[in-house]
């Protein structure tokens, strides 16, 4: 069988080589094999299985000719791996937006108020004009800005003339008569405590009045221990931030 093949290959050999080289020229789809008809169809022999190579074959020619699959595989060009399907490109994680910083609330603050009424009439527990002149400015424009209200405290004087236990209710009455003047002002009299200290807490600078002095002129020298102190203990809320005055342009040379 083997030697039938080789005679049959030997015998196709010498035909190939018989071939005209002007027909090889115009075999340009299988050049180095033996073609017949108008499409270059190679001539195979032993059963379809071997192609029949010419004279100018070659192993370049063969793996060139587009029977390459069918008659020689093993020199046939590997075609390239198709290229992996370029993934598309992750997009970033959209970032959750900056919530922007919370603005620190203001501290309330603590405030302590307090006036002094002074010169009220020897022996009298009514205010003067003058007294309830100041007392209002105080109420309206200390007290009233205030956040909230805690206590309000009124306290009555005397100067030294007299008694103590005299001197004690007197300044007990002048301590009421402005409590009721600031109720009638709008400050609610659950906040109010009041007391009377009589001559205990002088003025200093009446420590200059002396004894020996005529009565009308120690009564005018003392006079500034005849008060009635109020003091007023709250909160406010500290005042807005002042705007940035903006930056004038600047003059062209």
């Amino acid at each position: 069988m083997i030697s039938a093949l080789r005679k049959t290959l030997a015998g196709l050999a010498v035909v190939a080589a018989c071939v005209p080289a002007a027909h090889a020229q115009v075999n340009s789809k299988n050049q180095g094999y033996l073609v017949v008809g108008p499409n270059f169809d190679v001539v195979t022999a032993v059963g379809g299985t071997v192609c029949v190579r010419t004279s100018d074959w070659t192993p370049a020619r063969a793996a060139a000719a587009e029977a390459c699959k069918q008659c020689t595989p093993d020199l046939c060009p590997v075609p390239p791996a198709p290229k992996p399907a370029a993934k598309p490109e992750a997009k970033p994680e959209a970032k959750p937006e900056a919530k922007p910083a919370a603005k620190p609330k203001p501290e309330i603050q603590n405030v302590e108020l307090k006036i002094e009424l002074q010169g009220i009439p020897f022996n009298k527990t009514e205010m003067t004009a003058d007294n309830k002149k100041e007392l209002d400015e105080f109420l309206a424009k200390e007290v009233k800005p205030l956040t909230t209200v805690g206590a309000v405290i009124i306290t009555g004087h005397t100067d030294r003339i007299g008694s103590d236990k005299y001197n004690k209710t007197l300044s007990e009455k002048r301590a009421l008569g402005v409590k009721d003047y600031v109720v009638s002002k709008g400050i609610d009299q659950k906040l109010i405590f009041w007391e009377g200290k009589g001559p205990k807490q002088p003025i200093p600078v009446t420590k200059f009045c002396e004894n020996k002095m005529k009565r009308a002129q120690l009564i005018e020298c003392l006079a500034p221990n005849r008060r009635v102190t109020v003091e007023v203990v709250g909160t406010m809320m500290p005042p807005p931030p002042k705007p940035k005055p903006e930056a004038k342009p600047e003059m062209k040379k």
